[in-house]
């Protein structure tokens, strides 16, 4: 029987082996970790978040900055209506939530968790944790596969090791080429007196550009003790990665927090100031904003909280208008979150056949999830790659 080992017990090796013939193969998982699947456990806040829900995989593709070109072919093999149908088929109910990321109707990871494990132990496919490889020799038709927990033989090896150094560095070694690691997906570190005292405090759609990089992206935003984040910020430097990480994280961006161009919003101020002249400023509704950050507009504005509406001047509404919606705000580094680090960089992406995901550089060694060069905004979208991926691989073995 062929030895098939897969290197990394993440969600790509993981929904491999879950389609992989074990009539066909003896299987191993390799995992330097002492817990699989450690990703999925803490995707979506604990819930995980395994897929979204696009089912045109050229409208799909606009979501990955990086391998949108390479995936097209893949998402016409299986995409996320195929991982519905998969883990329908093993009784596990999803739910598609308002902004259309797919959760488990238990809103436990544990549960996507618990559907592998018992998929593996069906399968008797054996998994060995804390077990890191050192180095991969190619041995006439096998692989030798030296690990801490002693040496393997592969027939085919299977590499879904996520994005560390270590991990690239052996597959360089093999002859692959690395595109240089970037992190993806990213929070904005910017001290500004505005956002002081602030954090928590949400907005649900805001607008960000970066002018220099001539860029901008839209959605939910949140002030952090940090800074900012939310999916707003989370997607432009999904985007951006690579100039981010070429300016080291500090630049210039604009925002406005009530997505309203200034001449509406303008429009909007005149209007309420004329049908409540006597009201205070201080306690006027005239935008969706929390009340907190009205009042901190307000002050960075120096404007008095308790002038009324009607002796507000030209000059201090344009002050007003210009925090609300054209606030520029200096951003000095970034934060990740280190649990669901995602990175931009990772094996080339011309020396992989997106047919089945196998190397053009080396026989019987195939590659997938988040070693390769591909990444995604935030929203379930990496996970659907991995099985996207994971599951090209395993049809190909199981035809072979």
């Amino acid at each position: 029987m062929k030895q098939i080992i897969i290197i990394g017990g993440g969600a790509a090796g993981f929904f491999c082996a879950s389609n992989l013939d074990e009539t066909q193969y003896k299987i191993t998982i390799l995992e330097q970790n002492s817990d699989v699947l450690q990703k999925v456990k803490v995707s979506g806040g604990g819930r995980c978040n395994i897929t979204h829900a696009c089912f045109d995989p050229r409208e799909l593709i606009q979501f990955y900055p990086r391998g949108n070109k390479e995936l097209l072919s893949v998402f016409t093999k299986f995409q996320p209506g195929d991982t519905m149908d998969w883990f329908d088929q093993r009784k596990v109910s999803l739910k598609i939530e308002d902004d259309n990321r797919i959760f488990p109707e238990s809103n436990s990871s544990q549960t996507i968790i618990n559907t592998f494990l018992n998929e593996i132990q069906q399968k008797h496919i054996e998994v060995k944790t804390k077990c890191s490889v050192k180095e991969i020799e190619k041995s006439g038709e096998k692989y030798g596969v030296r690990t801490s927990l002693g040496d393997f033989e592969a027939d085919f090896v299977i590499y879904t090791t996520g994005s560390s150094p270590k991990s690239l560095k052996i597959i360089e070694n093999l002859g692959h080429t690395i595109v240089d690691l970037v992190p993806s997906l990213f929070t904005f570190n910017i001290k500004d007196e505005l956002l002081k005292d602030l954090a928590g405090t949400s907005f649900e759609n805001a607008e960000i550009s970066i002018p220099s990089l001539k860029t901008e992206e839209s959605g939910p935003l949140l002030i952090t003790h940090w800074g900012l984040s939310g999916p707003a910020v989370l997607k432009i430097s999904a985007w951006e990665a690579i100039s981010l990480a070429k300016l080291k994280y500090n630049v210039e961006i604009e925002v406005n927090f009530i997505s309203k161009a200034i001449q509406d919003a303008e429009e909007s101020f005149q209007n309420f100031k004329l049908t409540n002249p006597k009201k205070t400023i201080g306690q006027s509704k005239i935008f969706d904003i929390t009340n907190r950050f009205w009042q901190k507009i307000l002050e960075v504005s120096k404007v008095d909280l308790n002038k009324q509406m009607a002796n507000i001047s030209g000059k201090e509404m344009q002050n007003i208008l210009e925090n609300l919606c054209k606030k520029k705000l200096r951003v000095n580094g970034k934060s990740t979150f280190k649990d669901e680090f995602v990175t931009a960089g990772g094996v080339d992406l011309k020396e992989i056949n997106f047919k089945n995901m196998s190397s053009k550089i080396l026989p019987n060694f195939y590659v997938a999830g988040e070693v390769l060069n591909i990444d995604a905004v935030t929203g379930g979208f990496n996970f659907q790659a991995c099985w996207s991926e994971a599951w090209l691989i395993a049809q190909d073995l199981n035809n072979l």
